[in-house]
């Protein structure tokens, strides 16, 4: 079996494709940082939407996601988004957390592992 990386650099790769299933780094709001956990959960989700397109799925195919928030008091800010993103009926395994992110400017980050076969 081959490795697809995609948008690989010298330090990681924002996804890689092994196996029948493709991985994301932590994806954090490139277009929105210091936004609101909205608009920083849009952002990070629309860069998922795309890697999984580069990857050959899509998020109906989800296995799981672990997502970091620096203030958990924006859960229920980031849930209205991902709910609303989510393909129905196909939720993944799910993990949520407050955690230290790497710079103030970024309050929101999504890891997910999805399925390239059906």
């Amino acid at each position: 079996m081959s490795i697809k990386r995609i948008k690989s650099g010298d330090r990681m790769s924002q996804a890689v494709v092994y196996g029948g299933t493709v991985t994301t780094a932590g994806q954090v709001a490139q277009n929105a940082k210091g936004e609101s956990a909205t608009n920083q959960t849009k952002d990070i989700l629309q860069e998922i939407d795309n890697l999984l397109a580069e990857a050959g799925t899509d998020k109906s195919k989800l296995l799981t996601a672990t997502i970091w928030l620096a203030d958990i008091g924006d859960f229920a800010e980031m849930n209205a988004v991902w709910d609303a993103w989510v393909s129905p009926g196909n939720a993944p395994t799910r993990a949520c957390v407050e955690s230290k992110l790497a710079s103030p400017d970024f309050t929101v980050e999504i890891a997910i592992t999805a399925s390239i076969d059906g």
